[in-house]
């Protein structure tokens, strides 16, 4: 990867904000159309939410794939993106833009420059955060038995384990972490989870097995331990009981807390924490920029991955006629047209 100097300028056809998959998308969709492209993230490793919550949380819905990693799809988007030879610039955020459309200026908060044509947006969620339960004393036990995000599923193998929530990611690493866990136990405020109907049916079939224990509906209440290691949670059942389980870690799925940060102060026109797109061609309010993925609403979105692909494409095709608005674009696929020459 390349990584910017202090107080450097830097040049592309297309400047990508984001390095989640569908940023990563982006380049090889732009890439295809002779566009070049640089990615600024504020993170200080590629892949988003993919890399920093879940890398190793399974992804089911990536075609061809029954199933592959967040972390390995984002080795592969990133091999995907290589031939066109994107750069990285990464741990710092876009804080300003000036300019127009085919002359636009990014300022970063680390003092850095950089000038495209179009800018993309494929920020997912925004600047992001997980939703910490109000549990007394839970900062005492983050890091060593509260975790927010799994890095590395293999250090539960044998453990017992309190997952909270009832979205997707609680069901799925549920699910993940069932054949390996001494003991399991989701903790959801209500009987009816909110995941995908296919691993709710997985998740019943499991507790009927007796290899994941449900508390529903309950809420966690307390915590119990010394040294920052867990001993037990406490939960409130639904009719007042309270309940003891014992465990050496927590791992809270509540969602992120997410907003725009500087990007809501660029004119763009927002539906609360998203950026509203023509659908058609994934331009914002704003000619010249262009927005795609999570950070994107429109009527009948859906917030999925492979949305966010078919968006780039799209973006790139609109994009390469705001370069060249004179030039004919002849479309071929890519089985005829292939990769540039290493």
């Amino acid at each position: 990867m390349t990584t910017a100097s202090p107080e450097s300028a830097h040049s592309a056809d297309v400047t990508i904000i984001g390095a989640g998959p569908v940023g990563l998308f982006a380049v090889f969709e732009c890439g295809m159309l002779g566009l070049t492209c640089q990615i600024v993230d504020s993170l200080s490793e590629i892949g988003g939410q993919c890399t920093a919550l879940y890398p190793e949380k399974p992804i089911y819905d990536i075609p061809a794939w029954p199933e592959i990693s967040a972390g390995d799809l984002i080795n592969k988007l990133q091999a995907q993106a290589a031939p066109f030879k994107p750069s990285y610039h990464l741990d710092q955020k876009i804080v300003s833009i000036s300019g127009k459309a085919n002359d636009w200026r990014l300022f970063s908060d680390k003092g850095e420059h950089f000038s495209s044509k179009a800018i993309i947006i494929a920020a997912g969620a925004g600047a992001f955060g997980p939703n910490r339960p109000p549990l007394e004393g839970i900062e005492e036990f983050e890091g060593t038995s509260v975790f927010y995000m799994i890095r590395n599923k293999s250090m539960f193998e044998g453990q017992e384990i309190v997952i909270a929530g009832g979205g997707d990611s609680a069901v799925d690493w549920a699910l993940a972490l069932a054949d390996m866990a001494e003991k399991l136990t989701l903790v959801h405020r209500r009987a009816k989870f909110r995941a995908a109907p296919e691993s709710v049916s997985q998740l019943h079939a499991l507790a009927e097995s007796g290899k994941i224990d449900l508390c529903v509906p309950a809420q966690l209440s307390g915590l119990d331990g010394k040294d920052g290691v867990l001993s037990a949670v406490r939960v409130r059942m639904e009719d007042g009981e309270e309940r003891s389980l014992p465990v050496r870690y927590l791992l809270p799925f509540y969602g992120l807390a997410a907003s725009l940060g500087p990007i809501a102060d660029w004119g763009l026109e927002l539906d609360r924490h998203t950026i509203r797109t023509d659908p058609a061609s994934s331009l914002t309010s704003t000619d010249g920029i262009y927005a795609i993925g999570d950070i994107v609403s429109y009527d009948k979105k859906l917030k999925l991955i492979l949305t966010g692909f078919a968006e780039a494409a799209q973006a790139a095709h609109a994009i390469y006629h705001q370069i060249h608005p004179d030039q004919e674009l002849h479309m071929e696929y890519s089985t005829t047209k292939g990769l540039p020459a290493a």
